[in-house]
């Protein structure tokens, strides 16, 4: 295996793209999605900092030797993430993925790339050519993400996807796949919708995540194909992007209850984040929140407040920490041997539970936020 961390450290101090983003989560944001914080497990790259250079170079050759001594490899493993502790998600995220990048001896080189694809392709890039023994990636936009698939594919490195599938044209080309059932949730989401409609005729409106965000497209997908399978009853009338943003949400949600002033009686969105912009929305608007079915997914501490105070009917489950941790579990297998490239293995999905949230159970540990 590749024992590069020190080998490569002068080269790598040239890659400015690497140097994590490190600012504080705010609620106005967060990701299916939705960083890092610095740790022993975890490479910083700064462009001037060649002095410290030298002494992580040293530190890492005396953790990798007491690796050694103790019986296990090391092994170097990049992960390309499109968020980091400028996120909510991103900021539990990471201390899980930490935790057991450690537990198995993996040194980890962290990249945020802000959901910008080309900033991640070029990070990429960087990453194939440093050689490490794997890459984790959490794919900013699916559809632009086949390149650095086939590079490092190219380069024998194998890749473990994270908490935002690929395309199912570029799984040959991965070793599998951790996070969460997203069509399935959607669907969790479109089923206690229904529920709640009781056959009634209702009209909703739908706020997406990101455009060309395969979490986005797959909760979309799976909220409005259950909802037209289970309750032909529901109506949607219109549906926009709210960008995991809660403001942007709460803009959308707003231009598509006047456009439909009268006739909505529901509202999905497609993460808490956005319901709590489109929740303060219809409030702007003199709505009777209390009357709206509204439901969502993530059960963050911004949603589960709200369905406790009966604002927001249901939301789906997501554990950070959960997403975090596998991506690195995902990645040992097919380091290890234990997954292969194309997905044809028992171990090469791995799908988080989750639960659904409502009144009934919004205080039990079980289903405890986490970001």
């Amino acid at each position: 295996m590749r024992r590069s961390r020190v080998t490569f450290a002068a080269s790598v101090l040239a890659a400015a793209a690497l140097t994590l983003a490190a600012c504080g989560g705010s609620d106005d944001s967060s990701s299916a999605d939705s960083g890092s914080d610095d740790t022993a497990s975890e490479e910083v790259v700064e462009d001037d900092a060649a002095d410290d250079a030298a002494d992580d170079a040293a530190d890492d050759a005396a953790d990798d030797t007491a690796a050694a001594d103790a019986g296990g490899e090391t092994y170097e493993v990049y992960a390309l993430l499109p968020q980091g502790n400028d996120q909510p998600y991103g900021t539990t995220y990471l201390p899980p993925m930490e935790a057991k990048a450690a537990e198995l001896g993996i040194n980890l080189t962290i990249t945020n790339s802000e959901y910008d694809a080309d900033k991640q392709a070029s990070e990429c890039e960087v990453a194939v050519a440093a050689q490490p023994d794997g890459i984790i990636l959490w794919p900013a936009v699916a559809d632009s993400i086949r390149p650095c698939l086939q590079a490092a594919n190219d380069a024998g490195i194998p890749v473990w996807i994270t908490n935002a599938d690929v395309n199912p044209e570029d799984t040959d080309l991965t070793y599998g796949y951790s996070g969460t059932d997203s069509y399935g949730q959607g669907a969790a989401s479109a089923e206690m919708f229904c529920e709640f409609a009781d056959g009634k005729e209702i009209g909703a409106i739908q706020v997406n995540g990101l455009t060309g965000n395969s979490v986005a497209t797959l909760r979309g997908n799976g909220f409005s194909e259950t909802v037209a399978e289970l309750c032909p009853n529901v109506t949607i009338l219109a549906e926009q992007p709210g960008n995991w943003n809660k403001d942007e949400s709460q803009l959308a949600a707003s231009e598509m209850l006047t456009a439909n002033q009268g006739k909505v009686q529901g509202i999905y969105a497609a993460d808490d984040t956005m319901v709590a912009g489109a929740i303060d929305a219809a409030k702007a608007q003199g709505l009777d929140v209390d009357s709206l079915i509204i439901t969502s997914i993530g059960n963050t501490f911004l949603g589960n407040p709200l369905v406790a105070s009966g604002e927001l009917d249901g939301t789906v489950f997501q554990s950070s920490s959960w997403d975090g941790e596998n991506a690195v579990v995902g990645i040992y297998r097919a380091m290890t041997g234990d997954t292969s490239l194309g997905r044809d293995d028992d171990g090469s999905v791995l799908y988080m539970p989750n639960p659904v949230v409502t009144i009934d159970n919004w205080d039990s540990p079980d289903v405890a936020p986490e970001w």
